[in-house]
């Protein structure tokens, strides 16, 4: 089995490490966090994410998934998977086998799929989104880099979100409709128009608060 490590101590981390065990691909060496959580679902505490810097010097290839959760911008995510990747780590998908991915769909590196997924043929995910727990993304849309889809969410069919954006828990973004990047969708929103400019939407129809 390929080993990896798990970067992140949280609840998000739990369900990634749940995904792990699940796909069975995978040497679990443990987990690095800010601190110790104890031992996490079998994982072990690594230290810090210094720690890393000698594990990937021991050895030829050393796979990380980036198991921190995204409340808000996902810009600190990709700051740390950026630092990360000096020390030649590789950031593979990590797709549960209870997610139900068609054809036709490209998933980029980094990615976390959860279960009761549902992606659609046509749809494109890009590099280190999140999409998570019983969301659906709906044929031909187009998610960009670093977007996290909170549980629960509906995205329905040629809709594009741009770089960095979150989409709240249970929220709705109806067919067709554009979400601009570093875009905020506030829990059980409904977007029924173009989200042309950053900032915070709310309610339904969704609207800018800030």
């Amino acid at each position: 089995m390929d080993p990896i490590v798990v970067i992140g101590g949280g609840g998000h981390a739990k369900v990634v490490l749940s995904i792990l065990h699940k796909l069975g691909k995978y040497q679990i060496l443990g987990y690095t966090d800010l601190r110790d959580n104890g031992v996490l679902l079998g994982a072990d505490y690594l230290g810090s994410d210094q720690e890393l810097t000698s594990m990937a010097a021991e050895r030829t290839s050393l796979n990380a998934v980036l198991a921190i959760g995204q409340v808000g911008l996902g810009k600190a995510r990709q700051e740390l998977q950026t630092r990360l990747q000096s020390l030649s780590l590789s950031f593979p998908s990590i797709v549960s086998p209870n997610a139900v991915v068609n054809e036709e769909v490209r998933i980029g590196a980094a990615v976390t799929v959860m279960d009761g997924v549902v992606i659609n043929s046509g749809a494109s995910i890009g590099h280190g989104a999140i999409v998570n727990t019983n969301s659906t993304v709906e044929h031909d849309v187009r998610i960009d880099d670093w977007v996290h889809i909170a549980p629960g969410v509906t995205i329905s069919g040629g809709v594009t979100i741009g770089r960095f954006s979150m989409i709240g828990v249970g929220a709705t973004v109806i067919e067709g409709k554009q979400i601009a990047s570093e875009c905020i969708v506030g829990a059980g929103a409904t977007v029924v128009h173009d989200l042309k400019e950053p900032g915070v939407y709310v309610g339904s129809p969704a609207r800018r608060i800030r």
